[in-house]
């Protein structure tokens, strides 16, 4: 790339009209990413045809802040009322709104607006330095590796949450199951769709996330509602401390790295980039009992993680011309339609506007920080609101969100059975975070085993041929053999003393 490239971006997002842009997007991003239902990809693509209007650097600046933001903002609501505005949110959840039943909304929020932000901010100065090296990187990448990147993720589900190994593995299996439903693109066979056609294309991901965390908390605050408890009290606006960020430090500087690396790989998204920084967050932790309870670490670890992966799913977006997520794609088209093909030549011939989407991404980044942090007790003010007002209002929201993706009532019926189930292995100690996991995936890991075993000849021994595949693959049987030998050897432990008492 030319020096000169750098100025010019840095004199054409000076200019008070770009620089609006950016800043509108950002709010955007954290409101349409803090609406549950609604998510990054979807307002990049509202946004998209506005763009068309303007030049190459502000309109791509104006969409990647929106991209940015909306990865953060699916955190607020997460937090606050157990219902994740966007996928990548999900995992914030699981310790978010512990912290925030236990009047700690604003220290959750602040966490997450400080891990969201240095997150983003390492993955684009990443992708500033190493996105041509990062970009062959992924390249290596074929179906081999995908599969045994899917299967080292699974192994991570016996340890996951705070639940037990073996409900843990029975709630992943559930949402592999899940994963299943509707045609299987190798043979052309519908699988359990029982004769509707809206589940052809399998059972959409949005509404199983909105039913299974806020419908399923909505019903378990039911039981609750003639019952005194203790109301949330104005410490829930107190923000982090600086012994809470350096406890967290390195927590975000390992789950960044996750994120960048994830975020490259194509198609590959935030969404597991934040299950797996949630995983590793707990288990390089000192308490990681604490996990599911309110730990900030938790709330770190997925947070740092899934805004990492915005910038590291840039690289193979510019670099080869393949989306690294779905709102990736939607940038790419935005590429496209300005005339622009993204490719290798592309840093080589324009610079100035691969410069201008680093920078704004950067600035966007910046932004949020003080709207997460300055926000922060506005937002937690929610967790004040009474429960008898605030849920209807919630469910209300997850109507909307659940209608709006495809506008099917199809949709919302897979919301509330979603929500349903969900409250009833709730009761019996199974928690979502697995389930999740395996629909997340599922699809991933069939379609990758599927063209794996045509490229080997149905020949399993290819996988072991595969450097890269083999060492994921062995990493997963490290990583998910350790608890599972905890289970059994306790299960055997007490067969044993049961035996010897009879």
């Amino acid at each position: 790339m030319e020096p000169s490239g750098l100025g010019i971006a840095f004199s054409l997002l000076t200019d008070p009209v770009v620089l609006g842009l950016i800043v509108a997007g950002t709010v955007a991003g954290v409101i349409i990413g803090a609406l549950p239902g609604l998510s990054s990809s979807m307002g990049v693509a509202l946004l998209l045809p506005f763009s068309l209007y303007l030049e190459p650097v502000p309109a791509i600046a104006l969409l990647s802040a929106l991209y940015c933001a909306g990865t953060f903002g699916g955190s607020i609501t997460a937090v606050l009322i157990n219902a994740p505005g966007a996928p990548p949110a999900v995992a914030t959840a699981f310790d978010g709104y512990p912290m925030a039943l236990k009047g700690e909304a604003g220290r959750a929020l602040g966490i997450a607006a400080v891990s969201s932000v240095s997150g983003g901010i390492i993955s684009v100065l990443t992708l500033l330095l190493a996105a041509p090296l990062l970009a062959r990187i992924a390249y290596s990448f074929g179906p081999p590796e995908y599969f045994a990147l899917g299967v080292f993720a699974l192994s991570m589900l016996a340890s996951i949450g705070a639940e037990s190994a073996l409900k843990n593995l029975i709630g992943g299996c559930l949402g592999l199951l899940i994963a299943t439903v509707g045609i299987d693109l190798t043979t052309g066979v519908e699988r359990f769709t029982f004769g509707v056609p809206q589940l052809l294309e399998g059972v959409q991901f949005i509404p199983v996330l909105i039913g299974l965390f806020a419908v399923t908390e909505l019903l378990n605050q039911a039981r609750h509602l003639g019952r005194e408890s203790v109301s949330a009290t104005m410490s829930a606006l107190r923000l982090p401390s600086r012994e809470d960020f350096r406890r967290v430090r390195n927590t975000i500087l390992r789950s960044s790295g996750i994120g960048v690396f994830v975020g490259v790989l194509p198609a590959e998204g935030s969404t597991m980039a934040a299950m797996i920084g949630y995983n590793e967050a707990k288990r390089w932790s000192k308490a990681p009992e604490e996990f599911g309870k309110g730990s900030i670490e938790g709330v770190a670890g997925p947070e740092a993680a899934n805004n990492a992966a915005t910038g590291g799913a840039m690289v193979p977006t510019l670099a080869l011309g393949i989306p690294g997520s779905a709102t990736a794609a939607v940038i790419l088209g935005g590429l496209q339609v300005q005339g622009l093909r993204p490719g290798p030549y592309l840093f080589e011939e324009q610079p100035t506007l691969l410069y201008g989407i680093f920078l704004a991404m950067l600035l966007a980044n910046i932004l949020f920080l003080f709207i997460g942090l300055f926000g922060a007790k506005v937002f937690s003010r929610i967790s004040l609101v009474p429960r008898t007002f605030l849920w209807p209002t919630v469910f209300a929201l997850c109507l909307v969100g659940a209608y709006g993706l495809n506008q099917s009532m199809v949709d919302v019926w897979i919301m509330i059975v979603s929500g349903l189930v969900g409250y009833v292995l709730k009761r019996n100690g199974f928690g979502p975070a697995p389930i999740i996991m395996g629909i997340v995936l599922g699809g991933l890991i069939e379609t990758s085993l599927a063209q794996s075993l045509i490229i080997f000849d149905q020949q399993w021994s290819g996988f072991l041929r595969q450097p890269i595949a083999a060492g994921l693959l062995l990493a997963a049987v490290s990583v998910g053999g350790r608890p599972l030998r905890r289970f059994l050897g306790g299960l055997l432990a007490r067969t044993a003393g049961s035996a010897r008492r009879a």
